[in-house]
């Protein structure tokens, strides 16, 4: 009887934390969506506003592509290493839009920008929480007794969403080619 119980009440906490990380990565997913619809917009407001590197928007373009693709999937983990690919272009993009003065002053890319920050807030509090529920999930997979329950019902350790490498470098832009 007691195993019995202690088998029941860790498979409900192994389902019920695995549920919490599609809840949080669904959010994730959500705020990753409003910052892909914003992308169009500041497309023909970059394209309208300035001679531009098309290897940039071009970038950004398959970017956005590879988003689209890694959710077809119904895989966390392709679609974690797309939106990475995604932050990376975006990125690029905007530090390549700093170098056009009238582009940042035109009402468009103001409004853009301002909608932009607060997508990027949501998307890095949405990652967070995101990471949370993994964490926690993980940990009971784990920790004993559950991990022999979580063995027997092939419940596994789920990826975390991490930064690419050299992330922590602000892309460079030149014009001098």
């Amino acid at each position: 009887m007691g195993i019995g119980l202690l088998v029941l009440g860790s498979y409900n906490g192994l389902v019920g934390g695995q549920e919490m990380v599609k809840n949080k990565w669904a959010d994730v997913q959500t705020q990753y969506q409003r910052r892909i619809d914003l992308i169009p917009a500041l497309m023909e407001t970059v394209k309208g506003s300035a001679n531009f590197e098309q290897s940039t928007l071009q970038a950004v373009v398959e970017a956005r592509s590879a988003w689209a693709k890694a959710t077809q999937s119904g895989s966390i983990n392709e679609e974690v290493r797309a939106a990475g690919g995604f932050d990376s272009a975006l990125s690029r993009l905007l530090v390549t839009v700093e170098a056009y003065p009238q582009l940042k002053s035109t009402e468009a890319f103001r409004d853009f920008m301002t909608q932009e920050e607060g997508t990027e807030n949501r998307v890095a509090v949405s990652r967070r929480d995101f990471n949370d529920a993994v964490r926690r999930f993980n940990m009971v997979v784990r920790g004993f007794p559950s991990n022999i329950i979580a063995g027997m019902f092939g419940f596994q350790i789920m990826d975390s969403f991490k930064a690419d490498v050299g992330a922590e470098k602000a892309p460079k832009v030149d014009f001098t080619k």
